[in-house]
Formats: C-alpha cells, sequence, structure tokens
C-alpha cells in the first residue's frame, strides 16, 4: 500500500527529493512575466511535459515563498508523485 503524502516547505527536503528521482526545476514557458519564472513544476526525465523550461533552485525557490507555496509529495523510493500548493489550504 503506498505511503500517505506528506507536505513541506523545506528548501533543502525539496531539492533531495526532486534530486533523488532525477528531478529538475522547472516553468511553465508562456507562464511568467519578461524574465520571472511562471508556474512552477518539477521536471522529470522521460516525464517530462514539452512546455516546461529549466531554471535554477534558486530562482524556483524565490518564486515558490513570493507564491507562498508548498510541496506536497510522496516519500516512497520509486514515487515521483508530488504538487505544489498554497500553504494556507
Amino acid at each position: 500500500m503506498s505511503e500517505s503524502a506528506k507536505t513541506t516547505t523545506d528548501h533543502n527536503t525539496i531539492r533531495k527529493w526532486a534530486e533523488a528521482r532525477d528531478g529538475k526545476p522547472a516553468t511553465v514557458k508562456g507562464t511568467g512575466k519578461g524574465e520571472e519564472a511562471g508556474l512552477l513544476r518539477i521536471n522529470f526525465p522521460g516525464y517530462a511535459e514539452d512546455n516546461l523550461e529549466e531554471i535554477s533552485w534558486e530562482e524556483f525557490f524565490e518564486k515558490f515563498e513570493e507564491k507562498k507555496l508548498a510541496f506536497l509529495y510522496q516519500d516512497e523510493k520509486d514515487s515521483r508523485f508530488s504538487k505544489l500548493v498554497n500553504r494556507d489550504s
């Protein structure tokens, strides 16, 4: 049976979880203004959406904090389930 989803706002936890699954920080093309990152995603090789553009972890977490997001994820070894949600939800 799968583990329950966890929620965190800890940058190190998010980065370690993503990198353990070869995930990279990304934004959805066309959703940002100018140089600003748009909608955030974690991009996984072989599972990527065509409209994602890789960004730095610094830029990812800057936008993450600005939008007051939390990271919902499953901590199972092979699970790539994750979602960015509002912290107040």
